[in-house]
């Protein structure tokens, strides 16, 4: 740690703090400095958006412990989430940068290790933000498939099931729209973050009250808060392992918050900013996700129907919930296919803002010369937008959701990779925050004191622990068909990552580089 202070020590004191901090760091600022705290926050809470993450995988939920898993792995998985949060935004306030995370490892590792850990972390942030993105968008193409499907009659109504090459076209479609919003000046796409905030809250909030007040039959409070789902016909009978599996959709759903630090140098006052914008982020959405998995799951009576292929939606869980209760109070299910509307707009405001975090990982990682074609990523352009970082997030979150035409189950290892990869990320500078950098850490204004140590350790501790969950069979026998390709997928990510270290990178990458002096 070479900076002994947070006082101004390069750049004028009248200066944004965030800006003057950046200065400090190194670096000129590029960006439009436009954001404020309620923008920084409004983009990291609609990316970890609870009706994307639930929705999409609350059949996961149903099927891996029902009920019992879903409401308390919820409060299991924020907990540990919230002190990741509370550790990363500390370190985020001592290094306010669009780097983030891999900036942060490098200077917390000290200079013999800089080059390595920023290369580690910078390859796992910005591989799980793609992930991210590809199975955000791919999950909004299938709610539209379904969507559809329930539209022209249902399943069981003769109605239209799309090919996955349709539902590829769909994905595509939205990551195209996604690059041409990602594309305008920052002061919209804070606007729209901010519409996608209030959209969240809202529309979790009409939808755990209206559903459960629509359903003709609702389960009982003993059900929702005590019923284990222990028949999943997947051949695993241990309660505990189910549970743990069932956790993957709190944890996947509480991702994304990095966003916050991704955009500090277009926030004002991002050292102090930044650091609310994750914690306030993961807070109300702890809160308002509960809420969501308590309103939905009164309005379940049947969950092997709920997750049968043969019902309406196609075996899309909340989709036939939603519809059934519209149908059989009303004779149609047009109202239940509005609400997946609701949450249809919710996952596009979600995918739009992992466009833009991951623009900005890109443009500041190459900013650093890490990545191939460097120059051209970092680039911005009149409106101050690194534009083809944007449509660099678009090409590659449309190649990844290709493996969906060859298995969807290899597809589905996406989801794990994108939690596993982020949380890796999350995890790194915070493990050198309480080991290198332990005597050494200068905190910025928001900081843990003398807790810091020991929440960095739990943090870390509980990420190696979903690391090896989320790798671990979900099914037995195990088969071509059922393997958990996470492990494998995070194997061949690995070598890739350190095989482009040890024959290229430690060559020429010598970890962030400050850009004053150009």
């Amino acid at each position: 740690m070479t900076l002994p202070s947070h006082e101004v020590t390069n750049g004028d004191a009248s200066l944004d703090s965030g800006h003057n901090r950046l200065l400090q760091l190194g670096y000129k600022q590029e960006l439009n400095r436009d954001l404020s705290v309620v923008s920084n926050f409004a983009l990291s809470f609609s990316i970890i958006s609870v009706l994307t993450g639930i929705t999409t995988l609350y059949n996961t939920g149903l099927n891996y412990g029902g009920p019992v898993s879903m409401q308390y792995g919820w409060f299991l998985a924020s907990a540990f989430t919230m002190l990741v949060a509370l550790s990363m935004a500390e370190i985020c306030s001592a290094f306010p940068t669009s780097g983030g995370l891999y900036y942060w490892s490098a200077k917390l590792a000290g200079p013999k290790w800089a080059p390595f850990a920023s290369w580690i972390t910078g390859w796992f942030n910005i591989i799980g933000l793609w992930a991210g993105t590809t199975s955000v968008d791919f999950s909004l193409a299938q709610l539209i498939q379904v969507i559809i499907l329930l539209s022209t009659g249902g399943k069981n109504g003769g109605g239209y099931v799309a090919s996955k090459y349709v539902v590829l076209a769909f994905h595509g479609g939205i990551l195209l729209l996604h690059g041409m919003v990602n594309s305008l000046p920052i002061s919209v796409l804070s606007f729209l973050g901010q519409l996608g905030a209030i959209w969240n809250v809202l529309g979790v909030f009409v939808l755990m009250i209206l559903i459960p007040s629509v359903a003709t039959e609702r389960a009982s409070t003993k059900f929702v808060f005590t019923h284990f789902n222990a028949d999943n016909g997947d051949g695993i009978n241990s309660r505990p392992y189910m549970f743990l599996i069932g956790l993957l959709m709190s944890q996947y759903t509480l991702t994304g918050y990095d966003a916050s630090a991704h955009m500090t140098e277009e926030t004002k006052g991002a050292d102090e900013n930044g650091p609310k914008g994750i914690i306030s982020a993961v807070g109300i959405s702890v809160i308002v996700g509960w809420g969501y998995i308590v309103g939905i799951t009164y309005a379940v009576t049947d969950i092997p129907y709920l997750l049968s292929e043969n019902n309406d939606a196609g075996g899309y869980a909340i989709a036939e919930i939603f519809y059934q209760a519209f149908k059989t109070r009303y004779g149609n299910g047009i109202g239940g296919i509005i609400c997946l509307g609701i949450v249809a707009v919710a996952i596009f405001f979600c995918g739009m803002g992992t466009i833009t975090s991951n623009s900005r990982m890109a443009y500041a990682f190459s900013r650093d010369g890490a990545m191939p074609f460097s120059s051209l990523w970092h680039k911005v352009n009149k409106q101050d937008v690194p534009i083809y970082a944007v449509w660099l997030s678009v090409f590659i979150s449309f190649c990844m959701a290709l493996t969906s035409l060859g298995s969807i189950v290899a597809f589905e290892a996406m989801v794990s990779i994108a939690v596993i990869d982020l949380y890796i990320a999350y995890a790194l500078p915070i493990f050198f925050r309480v080991t290198l950098a332990r005597k050494n850490f200068v905190p910025g204004p928001f900081n843990l004191g003398r807790y810091g140590i020991v929440v960095g350790w739990i943090a870390v501790i509980w990420v190696v622990i979903i690391s090896i969950l989320f790798s671990l069979p979900v099914s037995y026998p195990i088969t071509i068909e059922t393997l958990n390709y996470t492990p494998v997928a995070l194997g061949c990510l690995i070598t890739l990552v350190l095989s482009y270290w040890l024959v290229s990178g430690r060559h020429w990458f010598k970890g962030p580089i400050t850009n004053l002096q150009h």
